[in-house]
């Protein structure tokens, strides 16, 4: 476990710090990845159901900001892991960016990719 937190921080760090990648999109993960680990949240825990909801759907966002709007070359220079645990993952994750409204996914991700 403790190998594994250490490539997803060199993970993280590594791609916040790609200058490819725009600079508001970098606050934006920054600021979502604080509001899930704080413990103050956008809705309190103690809604039933939407309480919960709001924590899985900035994770959905991160998750769809990664694997659906980021370039896989870009992703995978920072990825530390194998390409397997990769197709894995960018399957869930993209299962999981279904909970995030594509309005919201609109609103806030300003990286243009490649056109090809």
């Amino acid at each position: 476990m403790k190998e594994f937190l250490r490539k997803a921080n060199v993970f993280m760090h590594g791609v916040v710090d790609d200058e490819r990648i725009p600079e508001r999109d970098k606050q934006v993960i920054t600021a979502l990845l604080l509001l899930i680990v704080s413990p103050v949240d956008l809705i309190p825990d103690w809604i039933p159901i939407l309480g919960q909801l709001d924590d899985l759907v900035m994770i959905a966002l991160i998750l769809d900001y990664y694997f659906e709007v980021l370039d896989s070359e870009i992703l995978l220079s920072h990825w530390q892991w194998d390409m397997k645990s990769y197709t894995r993952f960018r399957r869930m994750a993209r299962m999981m960016s279904m909970l995030a409204p594509r309005f919201l996914k609109q609103q806030i991700w300003k990286y243009v990719g490649a056109p090809y």
